[in-house]
């Protein structure tokens, strides 16, 4: 059996830039090719604000972005990849639009700024008109509209402001100054104004990024006209759905999608719900594609397992194993969402999607290599050191209850005052309802937003209800709210504000608008107060805050991480996997290195404490100097052109004592002396000291880590040059452009994470079904004093040869990969020993190193010249 032709083997993804454009990309390809990925997957490539090292601030969805070479580069982008037997696999940004300067570039904007809530492009964009007496904020000045009178002009018929350029109201171009501005429809203000005033959506808290309303079939359809073109001519072969979770209806704007996709590819005749799932035993009905989506429910038979047959028609394959999600052939393109999800969170069932991007799949990885005692004593240690207020740094839960009440009533305002008069409005129509006031219905919006422990709820007026899971975690974040509340009466407004969270108060236009928007600002609180302010507060462990992670349990266990992998094969075979990406604060290797001190908490206690004693500049606090500290470690040493600004950004972000809005100059230049001083100017000797703590235990975990994202289920994204050692930082480093394919390095630990990934690679395009929709996956636990230190499993295409129990008695071809965790640990209780691995029947060779074993093979050899093994039967 073979995987399904849609679904990559594996992708490889690219930053487009100005720098790096799709020509550079092309002279990629061959290189990207002989790795062993299926598919390249670029950032966005629609046209962007001129400059943009990132592509997601999009200005025009009509035209593949010139910047980068226009549509012909990209086409001859997909013609050199597909001679090479590669596809494409494009990032899609539906949530936002750049609001620029000048804002011109951004034509729908430019036409609503002139004309109005009466220009055909007013619906595209999320504007309250009720507010600013029909007006739209712009927060573009710099200062007070006062003081920066003087600073503007009308010119050629615009009115000019710095790089602004805004259009004029038709017959308003002869005004004095004073009457133009209030003749416009638009309001210029203070960009300190945004917090409190704004009266559009954006993304999270950007003001320079405007939502989109492509929940509207017409927005939706300008929108994509582009991209879907392209799926239509086969440029594009799979898609990947930036931020879902800031659309007011994520499920069926995804539904929308692939009924869209299958249209542009021909395959609309099937429907939609291009990635279909089987339900799993215990599922509800959530589970099931709903009518009109081209599914049904499938229990497996027997044990059995359905496949995908060349005919389309769902069978039974041999192997245990629940529901499945699997892509008929001649289905929809794969598509993934860049879906954050919480430790116990899972994707909703019902979306007709591949899966998420594999944050989820990073934060298990990750955790294999935190040894949980080693943790508890290196954060008492952190406690002791940097000696952090419970609720800012020192305990994890308390620190994110209070960062999301600092951005909720501070970041947030305009989002929660727009969520009150919606609710007052809805008050105010139900006589049952209008004794609750305006502060009381804040109160409780904000009260139920800061205890929601996931980005959002999904619910709908007049859609699909609320998930059993979604509908217990508002009834229990709601009676913890009331407790915000000095008399039970007045909470019982609590319950007002869940049940319209719920879409259960009815279907009005402002009950549609509530349940949306409270969803939309969840995702975006929860972005900002965890990921953006909480993660850089509490840090014991920096490796532990990262995109997707629970800082305040990172540990994962071999049993939780099959048990986790095992759940993806049969719920999301296809989903994606990630180690690294643009957005992750650090890169995987970088992780690696910071893990490592959880297997040596009292030597990173006793060093931090020298090398901040020792340091000509002192540290401004002792937080900073723990940071700064591991934050060098994680690079291996100091680099001041990297380290300076990735510490100037951490400090800003935890907001403790300078922000990016209220900067504290004073304070960051004792950080920039501190760090000049301190681990910029290190001398070597300190390097050379932990890198022979480190090193080992460093290169143990990367590899590891490295092989398990290879070869665990899921599809593989490996970020751009990490199929080499890559230490890397969020900022500044995801803004550089690519190095690809200048020379092999020839020994060392990149020589070894090269020769790992392309083995890994080249065998999953070999053997697509042993690691794709259909495949099994089987935990091999090893025997003896070391066994806990050994992570083991064997991938198969599931076609027979097992003794029928999920057991490994046949001789069923396939690969089991063999990983080492926590090997400081294993080091300092003797090594391997007399622990073994039982592998299944036959000979089998290890592709890293030409080593052969059969039967219970000793680990002692087996991992005696790397940590880890990749083998298949001889």
């Amino acid at each position: 059996m073979t995987a399904d032709p849609g679904t990559p083997t594996a992708t490889y993804r690219l930053q487009l830039q100005p720098a790096f454009p799709f020509a550079a990309a092309e002279r990629a390809v061959p290189y990207l090719a002989s790795l062993g990925v299926s598919h390249l997957h670029l950032s966005p490539v629609l046209e962007a604000v001129p400059g943009s090292s990132h592509g997601y601030d999009v200005v025009d969805h009509s035209a593949v972005r010139a910047e980068l070479g226009g549509e012909e580069g990209l086409r001859a982008l997909a013609r050199t990849a597909r001679a090479h037997g590669l596809g494409l696999i494009v990032d899609m940004v539906p949530n936002h639009m750049a609001a620029p300067a000048p804002e011109w570039l951004n034509a729908p904007l430019w036409e609503v700024l002139r004309e109005g809530p009466e220009s055909p492009y007013a619906r595209w964009f999320d504007i309250d008109w009720r507010a600013h007496g029909g007006k739209v904020l712009l927060p573009v000045l710099g200062g007070p509209l006062g003081e920066e009178w003087n600073r503007l002009r009308v010119e050629d018929g615009t009115l000019r402001y710095y790089d602004h350029a805004f259009p004029l109201r038709p017959g308003t171009e002869g005004l004095p100054l004073a009457e133009l501005l209030d003749a416009q429809w638009y309001r210029l203000g203070w960009w300190r104004l945004a917090r409190t005033e704004l009266n559009y959506r954006r993304f999270f808290t950007i003001s320079e990024l405007i939502a989109v309303r492509v929940e509207d079939p017409e927005v939706f359809a300008a929108t994509h006209a582009t991209l879907l073109e392209l799926v239509r001519d086969g440029v594009v072969d799979g898609l990947r759905i930036d931020h879902p979770d800031g659309l007011a209806d994520p499920e069926g704007y995804l539904r929308r999608l692939d009924e869209a996709v299958r249209a542009a590819a021909g395959d609309g005749e099937r429907g939609g719900g291009g990635w279909q799932r089987a339900a799993s035993e215990g599922e509800d009905d959530r589970g099931v594609t709903p009518e009109g989506g081209g599914g049904r429910r499938i229990t497996p038979e027997g044990g059995g397992r359905r496949t995908a047959s060349e005919d389309g028609e769902q069978r039974i394959a041999p192997g245990g194993g629940g529901g499945r999600r699997i892509a008929p052939e001649g289905g929809g393109r794969w598509t993934v969402v860049e879906k954050i999800l919480a430790r116990d969170e899972r994707l909703p069932a019902t979306w007709p999607v591949a899966g998420t991007t594999g944050y989820d799949a990073l934060h298990h990885i990750d955790g294999l290599f935190v040894d949980p005692d080693g943790l508890e004593k290196l954060t008492a240690l952190y406690r002791a050191f940097a000696a952090p207020p419970a609720d800012l740094g020192g305990d994890w839960a308390a620190t994110v209850r209070r960062a999301a009440h600092e951005v909720v009533t501070h970041e947030l305002a305009a989002e929660v005052e727009r969520l009150t008069l919606t609710a007052t409005r809805i008050c105010a129509a139900d006589p049952r309802l209008r004794d609750h006031a305006p502060w009381a219905l804040r109160t409780a919006i904000r009260e139920l937003l800061v205890r929601l422990p996931v980005y959002r709820p999904y619910a709908s007026v007049g859609g699909p209800p609320a998930t059993d899971a979604d509908a217990v975690m508002l009834r229990s974040a709601a009676a913890d709210a009331r407790e915000a509340f000095t008399v039970a009466q007045e909470a019982q407004v609590v319950r007002v504000v869940r049940d319209a969270a719920l879409g259960g108060l009815g279907d009005g236009p402002d009950h549609r608008d509530f349940c949306a928007r409270f969803a939309q600002t969840a995702a975006a609180l929860r972005a900002k107060s965890v990921e953006d302010t909480a993660f850089y507060r509490y840090a014991p462990l920096l490796s532990a805050a990262e995109v997707g992670g629970d800082p305040g349990r990172p540990a994962v266990t071999p049993e939780e991480f099959h048990a986790f992998a095992a759940r993806r094969l049969r719920d999301w075979p296809a989903t994606g996997t990630v180690l690294s990406t643009h957005d992750t604060k650090r890169s995987a290797d970088a992780r690696a290195r910071l893990a490592a001190l959880s297997e040596c908490p009292g030597w990173w206690g006793r060093t931090v404490e020298e090398l901040t004693r020792s340091a000509t500049a002192p540290a401004p606090d002792p937080h900073l100097a723990w940071t700064a500290w591991q934050t060098a470690l994680a690079l291996g040493h100091g680099d001041a052109e990297r380290l300076v600004p990735a510490v100037l950004k951490a400090v800003r972000e935890a907001g403790l004592r300078t922000t990016w809005t209220e900067q504290n100059a004073a304070y960051e230049a004792e950080v920039t002396a501190f760090l000049e001083a301190g681990p910029c100017t290190a001398d070597p000797s300190v390097w050379a000291a932990i890198g022979a703590e480190l090193d080992g235990p460093a290169r143990a975990n990367a590899l590891g880590a490295a092989l398990l994202h290879l070869t665990m289920p899921g599809v593989p994204d490996l970020y751009m040059g990490t199929e080499c050692v890559y230490m890397a930082l969020v900022d500044p480093d995801n803004r550089r452009p690519p190095e690809l394919g200048g020379g092999e390095p020839a020994d060392g630990p990149s020589a070894e994470k090269l020769l790992l990934t392309r083995a890994a690679l080249k065998l999953r395009r070999e053997h697509p079904g042993w690691f794709g929709p259909g495949s099994t996956y089987t935990p091999l636990p090893a025997s003896g004093p070391s066994a806990g230190h050994c992570v083991a499993f064997l991938r198969t295409d599931g076609t027979g040869g097992t003794d029928g129990t999920g057991g490994t008695g046949g001789t069923e071809d396939g690969a089991v990969t063999v990983v080492t965790r926590l090997s400081r640990r294993l080091a300092e209780a003797g090594g391997w020993g007399a622990t073994r691995l039982p592998l299944p029947p036959g000979r089998w060779r290890d592709l890293l190193t030409g080593r052969t074993a059969e039967g219970s093979a000793a680990l002692a050899e087996l991992l005696s010249r790397l940590p880890v093994a990749l083998l298949v039967r001889i």
